[in-house]
């Protein structure tokens, strides 16, 4: 029986979507306008929502005046790592938390699952000490530390839901076929793993782009400032150049929404398969 749509019913459905949608999207609307804007006019009353005249060199300042290239640079450079680390650690311990059966495996999932429940800031001054005394204030390589080890038990839960969806009997005609149960994993279970392996990624690279707490306290020198410190040290004390300020937000936005974009599908297909264990 086809549904009728009546004016009301469609008013009561659709209309708290778009105030959700206009919501979202305003704030960034906003930053868009404000980054083709003269810096004259972002703050000219009234308020004009279009720039008067458009200019691109809010985007130049950010880029090369401001530092933002090295910035850029930077975050990838600790994100593309911490990626790369999280990955293969969340994949082994992912396949031997699915595969295998051993004596205090459920104690260890629940250590797993407690570290989430410790907030970040609390474990940020003993974290410094560590790195103070091992040299690594101001180095990327504490950063890429700190975010592996924070990311690495949420993701080997997520991997380990993916690959007990994939049955054993796959490694196990590899195996037959002169396969180790190593290269069983890489061979045979891996490209099975696409959505899983896109999702982990996507989770551990927005989570390492984003981070702002430990960047901030672990790095003191401008020259290994990631994206987010980088945005919080455009505000001056006495003044705020606001068009510059929205062109940095926008460029550390564009790759994530890149991302995205290129890996929706396999997104979807990950959490739909980490959801439900086969």
């Amino acid at each position: 029986m086809q549904l009728r749509w009546n004016p009301s019913r469609m008013l009561l459905f659709y209309f708290p979507l778009f105030c959700a949608v206009a919501f979202t999207l305003l704030p960034i609307y906003w930053a868009v306008v404000t980054s083709l804007k003269l810096e004259k006019d972002i703050t000219q009353i009234p308020l004009r929502y279009w720039p008067k005249q458009l200019t691109f060199e809010n985007y130049i300042v950010a880029w090369n005046n401001v530092g933002f290239s090295k910035f850029f640079m930077n975050s990838v450079f600790v994100s593309a790592f911490t990626v790369v680390i999280v990955l293969i650690s969340s994949l082994l311990v992912g396949y031997a938390l699915s595969r295998y059966k051993f004596k205090g495996k459920n104690a260890f999932l629940i250590l797993l699952l407690c570290t989430q429940f410790v907030p970040g800031a609390m474990l940020l001054i003993p974290l410094f000490m560590i790195f103070k005394h091992l040299g690594l204030t101001s180095n990327l390589l504490s950063l890429i530390i700190t975010y592996s080890t924070f990311q690495l038990p949420f993701n080997s839960i997520l991997m380990s839901g993916f690959i007990s969806n994939i049955p054993e009997q796959l490694e196990e005609a590899a195996m037959v076929d002169g396969c180790s149960r190593l290269k069983a994993v890489f061979v045979v279970i891996l490209p099975i793993l696409l959505p899983g392996v896109v999702a982990t990624t996507v989770f551990t690279f927005i989570s390492a782009w984003n981070e702002f707490l430990f960047a901030l306290m672990f790095i003191s020198k401008p020259a290994f400032f990631t994206l987010p410190v980088g945005l919080r040290y455009m505000q001056g004390e006495f003044d705020i150049h606001y068009g510059a300020l929205a062109a940095g937000s926008l460029i550390s936005l564009l790759p994530a929404v890149i991302l995205f974009t290129i890996v929706q599908k396999y997104l979807v297909q990950g959490m739909s398969a980490g959801a439900v264990k086969g």
